[in-house]
C-alpha cells in the first residue's frame, strides 16, 4: 500500500512581517475608503510571518507579465532541485526510482512543464511519467499526493514523487484595490515541497483511501481574472464559510471507510485562513489542538498554496508523528470550490526507512521483479491509459 514519506520543505529568505505588512497598506492605501475593513481582516488572518522569492522593494514593482514569468521560471530551476534531492533522501529513493513525477504550481507557467527539465538534468529516467497540475490553486498539494497514491495502488512496485513550487508574491498586482486583493496580500506566501510516495516500503503515513468534493455552484469564488498584467487574484468573500459544504464531504469519505471523522489521531489540511480551521473543528466536532501543525505553517509562513499542506504535513513528521497505525485525513482546498482529501495510517515502517525487509521492488537493491509499465506509445498516438485503482483503496 502506497506510503507518504516525509516531505522536504524550503522557504525563501526575504521575510515581511505582520506589523511591516500592516505599515505598507496604510501607507499604499491610505485614501482607500475601506482601509480599516482591510487592515482588520489581515490582521485576523493568523499571519505573522511571510517568506518572498525577491526583495520587498522589488515586490512592490510591477516590471510586467513576461519579466515576472522569467523569475518565476529561474527562482524554480534554482530552488526545487535541492527540495526534490531531499525528498528523495527521506523516501530513501533516487531520481531513478521514479516512475511518475507530479508538479503542481499556480503562480507561474512554463511549457514544457518543469517536470521535462528535471527529468533532463536530475537523473530521472526518460520513461518517467509525467503529470503537471496548474488550474487547483490550494488544493493542488493534496490532489497531487491523491494522483500519486493512484498510480502506486495500480502499480505497487512503482513510485511517485509530488512537487509544488509557488512564488506567490510573483503574481502581486498593486491596481487591484478590493477588499479581498488587498486581503490577500497580507495573507500569501512563497514556498517549494516535495514529498516521495512509495508503492512499498518506507515510513510515514500508509494511504488507504482518497477522494474529491467540488461545491457545486462555487466557480467564481475563487479565480483569476488573466490580463495582460497577468494573473489577477478574485477572493469570494463566501469563501472563508465554505466549510459548511466541505464538512459533509470529509465525514461521507471517513464514514464511507469505517472511522469517524471526530475521532480521527491526525487531521491536516491546507489552510487559508483561520476561520477555515475553526470551522472545521466545530463541524467535525474535534478539538483545536488537532489542527496545530496547519495553524503553524499559517502563522510561520502564511498560505503558500499548493505547497501548504506538505509543509503541515513536515511539521507532522518533525513531531515524531503517530503512534503505529493511528488513523487520520489530510486536506486541501482551492478554487471549484474543490475538495481533495486523503484517509491514512501512520506506520514507522521496519528497519531503515525508506526500505523493507526485502529491500523492495525499487531503491538499493533494485532485484526484485518489477511488473513492466504499458510501453510508451508511438509520438501522434495517445497514452494507454493506467489501470483503475483497487476500489477499497480509493474512490
Amino acid at each position: 500500500m502506497a506510503i507518504l514519506c516525509k516531505p522536504a520543505v524550503s522557504v525563501p529568505d526575504h521575510v515581511i512581517t505582520l506589523e511591516e505588512t500592516l505599515a505598507l497598506a496604510r501607507t499604499r492605501h491610505a485614501d482607500h475608503p475601506r482601509l480599516p475593513l482591510a487592515l482588520r481582516l489581515i490582521e485576523n488572518t493568523g499571519v505573522r510571518t511571510r517568506r518572498l522569492v525577491r526583495p520587498l522593494a522589488e515586490t512592490l514593482e510591477h516590471p510586467g507579465f513576461a519579466v515576472r514569468n522569467k523569475v518565476y521560471e529561474s527562482e524554480a530551476k534554482a530552488r526545487v532541485p535541492r527540495v526534490v534531492g531531499e525528498a528523495l533522501d527521506h523516501g530513501g529513493l533516487a531520481p531513478d526510482d521514479i516512475d511518475l513525477l507530479v508538479y503542481v504550481s499556480c503562480t507561474g507557467f512554463i511549457m514544457p512543464s518543469l517536470t521535462a527539465w528535471l527529468i533532463n538534468t536530475m537523473g530521472f529516467r526518460p520513461t518517467t511519467r509525467q503529470l503537471p497540475i496548474a488550474q487547483l490553486g490550494c488544493a493542488a498539494g493534496a490532489a497531487a499526493v491523491n494522483r500519486a497514491h493512484d498510480f502506486c495502488a495500480a502499480y505497487p512496485d512503482r513510485n511517485a514523487l509530488v512537487v509544488a513550487c509557488e512564488f506567490c508574491s510573483l503574481c502581486y498586482q498593486p491596481t487591484d484595490l478590493e477588499v479581498g486583493s488587498l486581503l490577500s496580500n497580507g495573507l500569501f506566501g512563497d514556498g517549494v515541497a516535495a514529498a516521495v510516495v512509495r508503492g512499498t516500503g518506507g515510513h510515514g503515513i500508509r494511504l488507504e483511501r482518497n477522494g474529491s468534493y467540488l461545491v457545486p455552484d462555487t466557480e467564481g469564488w475563487i479565480a483569476y481574472d488573466v490580463r495582460a498584467t497577468g494573473f489577477h487574484f478574485l477572493l469570494d468573500r463566501r469563501v472563508p464559510g465554505t466549510m459548511e459544504f466541505v464538512a459533509p464531504a470529509l465525514r461521507d469519505l471517513t464514514d464511507g471507510h469505517g472511522w469517524e471523522a471526530g475521532a480521527l489521531d491526525f487531521l491536516i489540511v491546507h489552510a487559508g485562513g483561520p476561520r477555515i480551521l475553526d470551522d472545521l473543528c466545530r463541524f467535525l466536532g474535534v478539538p483545536p489542538g488537532k489542527f496545530r501543525f496547519s495553524r503553524a505553517t499559517l502563522t510561520e509562513y502564511g498560505n503558500i498554496a499548493s505547497a501548504a499542506v506538505l509543509d503541515a504535513v513536515r511539521r507532522f513528521f518533525d513531531a515524531g508523528g503517530a503512534t503505529e497505525r493511528a488513523r487520520g485525513l489530510i486536506a486541501g482546498f482551492g478554487p471549484g470550490i474543490t475538495a481533495e482529501m486523503a484517509l491514512g495510517r501512520w506506520t514507522a515502517g521496519g528497519g531503515t526507512p525508506g526500505t523493507t525487509d526485502t529491500q523492495d521492488a525499487r531503491g538499493t537493491a533494485g532485484t526484485a521483479a518489477r511488473v513492466p509499465l504499458p510501453a510508451p506509445a508511438p509520438p501522434g498516438s495517445a497514452q494507454p491509459p493506467l489501470p483503475s485503482a483497487p476500489e477499497q483503496e480509493t474512490r
